[in-house]
């Protein structure tokens, strides 16, 4: 074979550079179409509610289109801050709870602290129920009428009439110390919970029988329902070693009988929390911390049939735990949001 001259070398070093570089671009292009393809395809399917820091220095709730547009603010109360905001099964009507500016809104501890509030899905009629910490985790039933509340330090879990605020059912809380939700069919709920002297357990409880199935060990937190499954739960999860010493909080799904447990969406340097599904589960939004419990930071939403998404695609720790995760497409929205929820019901303006 004949010897490549130096300006033979020099041609094919360009020529291969140059082809690099066409492949980067497309890549760079295929993955931009597939993020603009989300976007369009979720900006019209309903709204969100989430809770973001204001210029005043107060959180406030907020509305937006699933892309980002056509934010509006529910509350604007510069002397409040609230957060934990929820619709009601019907969307009619939200949940969110306030402190006063100033006060610190912990991400694992919000949902036991200051006023719960219920208002107009749009957010006029605000009536406070109750003062300072009560009714604390509460969380619509599948009919709008009640609450179910968490009382950690009793160590029990009560089922509350909303209308006249009796106490309708009570059993053990079985461990549950934090981030209580109700199930979409009303026979279960999720939550944070001891289990064995050990924290940071999801655990879910029959409502009829009081028993508890454990659906996932070690660091969990923020645990939520699918919208349209109750057998199902999506939750915040992290492992040490994964990503670091520390390790990055991933989003995870379990099935309610502690079987079957499955990545949602990792990414390296980030910690992933508040996970929550499109009303038909055919999507999930989240929001991803560059610290660990941060509770001002942007969102995200993928596509479930896309996962598990790993992000970047040489995160090699995590992707030698799930070889065959996709890297995406993921739809960055430009906004931050703490503890969103997701409806497909129009909401009106005030």
């Amino acid at each position: 074979m004949p010897r490549k001259t130096p300006a033979l070398r020099a041609f094919v070093s360009l020529w291969l550079r140059a082809f690099a570089l066409v492949l980067l671009v497309t890549s760079v292009r295929a993955d931009d179409a597939g993020v603009e393809k989300l976007r369009a395809e979720v900006a019209t399917k309903g709204w969100l509610l989430f809770s973001a820091k204001t210029a005043n220095g107060d959180y406030d709730l907020f509305l937006s289109r699933p892309d980002g547009s056509a934010r509006r603010p529910v509350t604007q109360t510069p002397d409040w801050s609230e957060f934990g905001g929820r619709f009601s099964p019907d969307s009619k009507r939200i949940l969110y709870r306030r402190l006063k500016k100033g006060a610190e809104i912990n991400h694992d501890l919000w949902g036991a602290r200051g006023e719960l509030v219920v208002a107009d899905a749009d957010g006029s009629n605000p009536v406070v129920s109750g003062g300072i910490g009560e009714y604390p985790w509460a969380s619509w039933s599948p009919d709008g009428t009640q609450f179910a509340c968490l009382y950690r330090h009793e160590g029990r879990v009560r089922i509350i009439d909303i209308a006249s605020k009796k106490v309708v059912k009570e059993f053990p809380r079985r461990g549950i110390f934090q981030q209580m939700y109700w199930s979409p069919d009303g026979k279960r709920l999720v939550g944070t919970a001891n289990v064995g002297g050990q924290d940071w357990n999801i655990v879910v409880i029959d409502i009829e029988t009081g028993q508890a199935t454990q659906i996932s060990r070690g660091q969990n937190c923020t645990p939520d329902w699918f919208q349209g499954d109750s057998g199902r739960s999506i939750y915040s999860h992290r492992t040490p070693g994964i990503g670091g010493d520390y390790g990055s909080t991933m989003l995870m799904q379990a099935t309610a009988d502690g079987k079957t447990r499955k990545l949602v969406y990792g990414e390296r340097g980030r910690h992933i929390y508040y996970g929550c599904t499109s009303p038909d589960d055919k999507y999930a939004i989240f929001s991803f911390p560059e610290s660990d419990g941060g509770t001002d930071s942007p969102m995200a939403i993928v596509r479930m049939a896309d996962t598990p998404i790993i992000v970047p695609e040489d995160y090699k720790e995590l992707k030698a735990l799930y070889p065959n995760a996709n890297n995406g497409p993921v739809f960055r929205l430009t906004q931050p949001g703490f503890e969103p929820h997701w409806t497909y019901v129009e909401v009106g303006g005030k």
